[in-house]
């Protein structure tokens, strides 16, 4: 119930102290889209819009929870001291809260808390992770495994090692998003010195067989890498049965603040990697600098709500998640969802609207806010790669709609959704020749169009 009581708090109306006083705004927007708009308008970006839009992208990152705010808040004005600062005081109280929070990343993912190394996100954890592996093991090992459907920062970091003279094997996934396991222990070689595979993928949300893929890295004496960001706290994770290496983690992912993650190293069979930084030695010498104290006693409270709170969160959101797929398919045909529906975490929804232009699709959903993919790619205007690992054909992969359900998203909120989304594609639809020769019977595979 505590999330429910949060989800009705966060939309409430700010108030400054003093007498100055707030224009109203909604931090999600179920309040504002799923009832009235109020009379406000908000102009960005050359795009005008009623009102702030349904908050539906929690894959490219999720609202603070108030009670890491506060927990954050309270540590800001009360422990500001160098939590390296041995001498007085001040630095006991900071080392203490991130000690505190130390244990209790740990905790969620059963690991020991010397196995947590703090970082600036999961970004700097999967560079550190496959690049300062390989470099500690250059002389002997020169070969690493991933697929090709990983973040963008571990496909650029074993790029970045093939341009230093590694070799790397890219596997190809399944049609449903998963990776042949009998695939990845043929590609294993003697010198290979690292298998990186993501637990949960930021595109599509399928699930990979971590236990699966962890056995067969333990039988080749192989270490595992695994970029976790999406995998923690919303899925259960246990570093031991997966037989992890190493793991990458972010806190913004699971309703932390921006700017801290971590990296899980193991420490029995020990796994040795390079530091990325040099400098002043922190973090048992492989990530030099002074830790953010507030972040990571931020990570922490967040890691905590997740382990309390994480089967309430999986009820609702799959609840949530089954809300808005049936809705939309009641109401449109044409529609495919991308990646495994078994192997998934429910709060990531990838639908392809067939004869529907992607890119006109989102931007007539000003109201809702969601993405066609990763964060870090959608500048780009090309289909995802991810999709097109999965062999989607290129006219359904520029369709794509990445719908991001949370902890706080409401019911409201996704009978919004369904009903602006369904609008959109029909009014898309209704511009598309090729849905009305659809319509007509006609299979516009077969047709052999002439160049004018």
């Amino acid at each position: 119930m505590a999330s429910k009581v949060i989800s009705s708090t966060i939309r409430r109306t700010l108030s400054k102290p003093h007498g100055v006083v707030f224009r109203r705004h909604h931090l999600s927007t179920a309040a504002a889209a799923a009832t009235d708009y109020e009379d406000e308008s908000i102009m960005m970006k050359g795009v005008r819009i009623s009102g702030r839009p349904l908050y539906l992208d929690m894959q490219a990152t999720t609202p603070i929870d108030p009670r890491v705010f506060d927990a954050m808040n309270d540590s800001g004005i009360n422990e500001y001291g160098n939590p390296h600062s041995r001498t007085h005081l001040y630095g006991w109280e900071a080392e203490n809260a991130v000690e505190v929070a130390r244990i209790q990343v740990a905790k969620l993912i059963g690991a020991s808390p010397k196995e947590i190394i703090f970082m600036s996100g999961a970004t700097e954890a999967n560079n550190t992770a496959v690049k300062g592996v390989m470099h500690f093991y250059k002389d002997t090992k020169k070969h690493v495994i991933t697929t090709q459907t990983e973040h963008k920062c571990v496909l650029d970091s074993c790029r970045h090692l093939q341009q230093e003279g590694f070799e790397v094997t890219y596997l190809p996934v399944k049609t449903d998003g998963l990776v042949d396991l009998e695939m990845l222990r043929e590609a294993i070689r003697p010198d290979t010195g690292l298998v990186s595979i993501m637990a949960v993928n930021n595109e599509i949300g399928v699930v990979q067989p971590m236990e699966e893929i962890g056995q067969i890295c333990k039988e080749h004496n192989v270490p595992f890498h695994t970029d976790a960001a999406q995998a923690i706290g919303k899925i259960p994770v246990d570093v031991k049965k997966w037989n992890i290496g190493l793991m990458s983690m972010s806190a913004h992912k699971i309703y932390g603040p921006k700017g801290v993650g971590a990296l899980f190293v193991r420490r029995r069979p020990r796994i040795r990697l390079e530091p990325l930084m040099n400098g002043g030695g922190q973090e048992r010498g492989l990530r030099s600098g002074t830790a953010a104290t507030q972040q990571i006693l931020g990570f922490g409270a967040a890691c905590d709500l997740a382990m309390k709170e994480m089967e309430y969160d999986e009820k609702w959101i799959k609840g949530l998640q089954e809300r808005l797929l049936n809705g939309i398919r009641e109401k449109l045909d044409g529609v495919v969802v991308n990646g495994s529906m078994e192997s998934r975490y429910s709060g990531n929804l990838n639908l392809s609207f067939a004869y529907v232009e992607g890119e006109s699709l989102l931007m007539g959903l000003k109201e809702v806010a969601v993405s066609s993919g990763s964060a870090c790619t959608s500048a780009s205007l090309e289909p995802s790669y991810v999709l097109r690992a999965l062999g989607v054909d290129e006219d359904m992969a520029h369709t794509s709609i990445r719908f991001g359900i949370g902890r706080f998203t409401t019911k409201e909120e996704i009978d919004k959704a369904v009903e602006l989304t369904v609008k959109q594609v029909v009014k898309l639809r209704e511009m598309s020749p090729l849905y009305e020769m659809v319509k007509e019977g006609i299979d516009i595979k077969n047709i052999q169009w002439s160049q004018h």
